[in-house]
C-alpha cells in the first residue's frame, strides 16, 4: 500500500505539471489522490483542506505579505535608482563597469527588499538601455542581470528563509538571516569575478570614473534607504522586534521615503497593494498546498525512506551533501523555490542533521542551490522576467547564463564545504 501511495503521489504530481495545471494545484490535487488510496472522499478531501489551512496558521508567515509589499513600494519609489547610482559610484573603472553596477545594486535591492523579482525588474528596466547604448551585449547584460538578481533571497531579509523556518520546525529566522550575509556577497563576488573575465575577454568598455565627491555625493542620497538594513536587520538581532514586526516596520518606512521622494503618488498606492496582494495569493497557495503534500509524505514514511536510502549509500558527510546537492539542483529546474523548500527540508533535513549539518548551515546551502534553479527553463521565474525586460529571447541567453551558472555552482560547493562562511556571524552575535 505504502508503494501504491508513492507510485500515485509522484505519477500523479509529474502528469499535473505535464499538462500545464500550475505547480499550487498539482500540488494539492496529487496531494488528495493519494490520500484517496487508503482513505474515502470525504475524509481525504477534510483532511488535505485541514491540512492547508493548518499550513497557513503561523505568525512567521505574516512577514511575507509584508515584505512583498514593501519590495513592491520600494521598487515604485524610486530607491533602485539610488541605489543604482551608488553601485555605479563603487565601481570606478573597474572592467566591464555596468555589469558589476548590476551586481552590487542587485545585492542591495535583495538587502533592502528581499525580492528577487523587484531586483531584475527594476534593474533590468533601468540599466538594459544603458548598457546596449555604451556596447555591452544584450543578452550578456541580461544573463548578469539574472543571476545577480537571486542573491536577494540569500541576503537578509528573505521571505524564502521565512519558509524554509516554518518548514525547518522552528529554526530561528534571526540566524538565518544574519547567516546569509557573506553567502551572498560570495555569490555576488563569484559573478563580478566571472563579468570581469568574459570583459576581457570580450574587450568591452570599462566603467566611468567617479570623483570621491560623487561617491560621497551618492551614497548620502542612498543613506535613507540603506538606513533600512539597520533598522530591520539591526533590530531582530538586537532582540527589538520579531522578524514579523520588521516586516510591518519595513513597510512604513519604505512608503514613508517613496512619498518624500514624490516618486510615488498616493493615487498608485492602490496599484501597488493589488500587485502585492496577488504575489502574496501565489505564495500563501504554494505553502498551503506544499504543507498538505508534506503532511501526505510523512504520513506515507516518504521521508523515512528517502533518509535509509541516502544513509545505505554511504554515511561520508561530503558525499551525502553532493547527493543531496545534485537531486535539488535537478529540483529546480522542473519545480519553483517555494514548494521545493517546503517538500524537501523536511525530508532532507533529518538526514543532514543526523550527521552533524547544522539546520541554518544547511538551510542557505538550500536556498543558494534552488536559486541557481530560478535562472533555468522550463519554470525559471526570474529567468523570464530578466528576458522579458531585456526583450531578447531565452535561447540567445542561456549561451552568456552558462559562465555565471558555473560561478553560482563554485560558490554552492564553497558553502558547502565549508560551513563557517554561513555559521561565523550567528555564532558572532549569537543568534
Amino acid at each position: 500500500m505504502e508503494t501504491l501511495s508513492v507510485l500515485v503521489l509522484v505519477i500523479s504530481f509529474l502528469f499535473f505539471l505535464g499538462i500545464g495545471v500550475p505547480v499550487a494545484w498539482s500540488l494539492g490535487l496529487s496531494s488528495l489522490l493519494t490520500l484517496l488510496v487508503t482513505v474515502s472522499a470525504l475524509p481525504a478531501a477534510t483532511t488535505i483542506a485541514q491540512r492547508m489551512g493548518t499550513g497557513l496558521d503561523s505568525f512567521s508567515l505574516l512577514a511575507i505579505p509584508f515584505f512583498i509589499l514593501a519590495g513592491e513600494l520600494m521598487n515604485r519609489g524610486g530607491i533602485a535608482n539610488r541605489l543604482i547610482e551608488f553601485a555605479k559610484a563603487l565601481t570606478g573603472r573597474l572592467p566591464g563597469g555596468l555589469l558589476h553596477v548590476n551586481v552590487i545594486a542587485a545585492m542591495l535591492m535583495g538587502a533592502i527588499a528581499g525580492s528577487a523579482v523587484a531586483a531584475a525588474s527594476s534593474m533590468g528596466g533601468i540599466l538594459g538601455k544603458r548598457m546596449e547604448k555604451e556596447g555591452y551585449p544584450k543578452e550578456l547584460g541580461a544573463a548578469v542581470n539574472i543571476t545577480s538578481s537571486t542573491t536577494g533571497l540569500v541576503i537578509p531579509p528573505s521571505n524564502v528563509l521565512i519558509v524554509y523556518s516554518l518548514a525547518s520546525g522552528g529554526v530561528s529566522v534571526a540566524a538565518l538571516f544574519v547567516a546569509g550575509y557573506i553567502p551572498g556577497l560570495l555569490v555576488g563576488l563569484m559573478l563580478m569575478i566571472t563579468a570581469a573575465i568574459l570583459v576581457k575577454i570580450k574587450k568591452l568598455p570599462s566603467g566611468e570614473s567617479s570623483s570621491f565627491k560623487h561617491l560621497l555625493s551618492t551614497f548620502w542620497k542612498a543613506i535613507p534607504s540603506l538606513f533600512l538594513l539597520i533598522v530591520v536587520i539591526g533590530g531582530i538581532v538586537a532582540g527589538v522586534f520579531t522578524a514579523t514586526e520588521a516586516s510591518a516596520i519595513a513597510v512604513l518606512y519604505a512608503l514613508g521615503l517613496s512619498l518624500i521622494y514624490k516618486e510615488l503618488k498616493v493615487s498608485q498606492l492602490p496599484s501597488v497593494l493589488l500587485k502585492s496582494a496577488e504575489t502574496t495569493a501565489v505564495v500563501m497557495l504554494l505553502i498551503a498546498t506544499s504543507m498538505a503534500m508534506s503532511w501526505v509524505m510523512s504520513a506515507e514514511e516518504i521521508p523515512q525512506q528517502i533518509a535509509n536510502s541516502l544513509l545505505s549509500l554511504s554515511d561520508n558527510i561530503v558525499v551525502i551533501l553532493i547527493m543531496i546537492n545534485l537531486i535539488l539542483l535537478f529540483v529546480g529546474v522542473f519545480m519553483d523555490m517555494t514548494p521545493a523548500v517546503l517538500i524537501f527540508t523536511p525530508i532532507f533535513l533529518p538526514i543532514v542533521t543526523k550527521l552533524g549539518v547544522d539546520p541554518v548551515h544547511f538551510g542557505i546551502m538550500m536556498v543558494l542551490n534552488l536559486c541557481i534553479g530560478l535562472c533555468t527553463p522550463p519554470v525559471g521565474s526570474i529567468l523570464f522576467i530578466g528576458v522579458g525586460v531585456a526583450q531578447t529571447s531565452i535561447q540567445k541567453v542561456l549561451k552568456p547564463l552558462l559562465p555565471f551558472f558555473f560561478a553560482m555552482i563554485l560558490a554552492l560547493i564553497l558553502i558547502m564545504l565549508f560551513p563557517q562562511i554561513s555559521l561565523w556571524l550567528p555564532s558572532l552575535f549569537g543568534v
